[in-house]
């Protein structure tokens, strides 16, 4: 048999029927909804008069308009509110699971999936949000849908596709002091640009990724669709089965060990060809942070801005038309620059590993003066996890505000916005102009450096402080 990618495995094993010439019909293993790119499929579903093809096979929560203070309260925001009730609505008409504002497994569509035990290796998971690539580190095939496919996938389990190609990414030998996922994902974008991934979906390998836990392997996965990748994945080991297994809904006894057997042929052959492959050096990497207005504008938070001269010809207008949306100077080190909002939450950086980080660097330290720090866990699972580590705690003694789950400032579709002009440090997954709110500047990071951020008051290198 021919030499296979992981990508081919898996694929392969979802494909229904081919189309010559044209794309698959792919059998989809699990489909996640949220409120906000739902409404449209369920009211279509409606007007066809059918339900759903396999109801077992959707899953269901409110996260993207969801406040993320007194969550016991009707929301404020009148379409954020009208979304939510639309979502419980649709869901109680169709009989849909679904973990909304109260539930104890409520929380970010791409954090719940994997806590639950949800997201398992080899599948075929779509949900209509781009950053379902999340679920990648797992191994399986992950990837957003529009809101006609979301109808399509609610009718029929299956979606037409074609086939991508393939991408290898791998970074071998060890991090240095102050690096974690958040700036291996950032180096790659920064390398290979916010398009250089488009076409491919991308396999993530090599020392360095192998010797990263579940949580952080998921950060690098998240932001795969920041380098205009259809999707991520780092092919599932030992560190998967140990995450995966006890989990709500993961396989128990028995039926666990079968499926380990299993995942454990999901690897790219050692002959197998990719169409692409980047190689990278972890020693390379420093703690990173972005100047502009997509993901591909990052630096070394140690550098410099580039100088018009080094962006090439057909990029300068946007470089230029960036700059003047953050205020920022061709050349400039970003090192001291005030900001006054830090935002550690999103389906990137959310996880009780998150917070952990975030709470072990501000112990005993106090936020500084000008800093409005928030810190919104990715779950309810998350928060209670948080609160019993003592993790509340350490936020609150250090003037950090840990509130409840959901999207929260990620994107400015609900309460939590960052106001006009001001510069906001943040850990989630884009920098688009108005991403967090109208005129408002974001410069993403990982939870380490926008903890010390917090704590300065400024931009910094994380490696001045003392770390373990």
């Amino acid at each position: 048999m021919a030499a296979k990618t992981l990508f081919d495995k898996v694929w392969d094993a979802h494909v229904v029927t081919e189309i010559k010439g044209g794309p698959s019909v792919l059998y989809i293993d699990k489909h996640l909804v949220h409120e906000v790119t739902s409404p449209q499929a369920f009211a279509g579903l409606e007007k066809r008069g059918i339900s759903l093809f396999r109801l077992q096979n959707t899953l269901a929560t409110a996260d993207h308009n969801v406040p993320t203070k007194d969550q016991h309260l009707p929301i404020k925001e009148a379409l954020s509110r009208q979304q939510v009730e639309k979502l419980s609505e649709n869901c109680n008409k169709f009989g849909v699971t679904l973990y909304g504002l109260g539930h104890p497994y409520q929380g970010i569509v791409h954090v719940i999936g994997p806590e639950l035990g949800v997201t398992l290796p080899g599948m075929t998971m779509v949900c209509g949000d781009s950053h379902t690539s999340t679920h990648g580190a797992f191994g399986s095939i992950a990837f957003g849908i529009g809101t006609s496919e979301v109808e399509q996938v609610m009718a029929t389990q299956c979606l037409m596709q074609s086939k991508p190609k393939t991408m290898k990414i791998e970074i071998n030998g060890k991090l240095g002091k102050g690096v974690v996922s958040k700036d291996i994902i950032l180096y790659i974008i920064s390398k290979i640009s916010a398009a250089g991934g488009t076409g491919y979906f991308v396999e993530f390998a090599g020392s360095a990724i192998r010797s990263l836990s579940m949580e952080a392997r998921m950060t690098i996965c998240n932001m795969s669709i920041e380098m205009g990748a259809r999707g991520g994945m780092i092919a599932p080991d030992e560190t998967t089965f140990e995450y995966i297994k006890g989990r709500e809904f993961a396989p128990k006894g028995a039926k666990f060990d079968e499926a380990v057997a299993y995942w454990k042929t999901l690897f790219s052959d050692e002959d197998a060809k990719f169409d692409q492959v980047l190689t990278y050096k972890a020693e390379d990497i420093e703690p990173m942070i972005t100047y502009g207005t997509n993901p591909g504008m990052g630096i070394k938070v140690s550098g410099h801005i580039p100088a018009e001269t080094e962006i090439d010809a057909a990029s300068r207008l946007s470089f230029k038309k960036s700059l003047e949306y953050m205020d920022f100077q061709p050349g400039a080190s970003l090192i001291g620059k005030q900001v006054n909002y830090v935002f550690i939450g999103s389906c990137t950086n959310s996880r009780i590993e998150d917070l952990r980080m975030v709470a072990e660097f501000v112990k005993g330290k106090k936020k500084a003066a000008n800093i409005n720090a928030y810190v919104i866990p990715g779950s309810k699972q998350v928060e209670k996890q948080a609160i019993a580590e003592g993790i509340d705690k350490v936020l609150a003694e250090a003037g950090f505000e840990l509130r409840e789950p959901g999207c929260s400032a990620c994107l400015g579709m609900n309460e939590d916005k960052v106001p006009k002009g001001e510069y906001c440090v943040s850990t989630s997954n884009r920098n688009f102009e108005g991403r967090q709110g109208p005129g408002a500047r974001t410069l993403l990071a990982s939870p380490l450096t926008a903890a010390a951020v917090a704590v300065s008051g400024k931009i910094v290198d994380v490696r001045d402080f003392n770390l373990n």
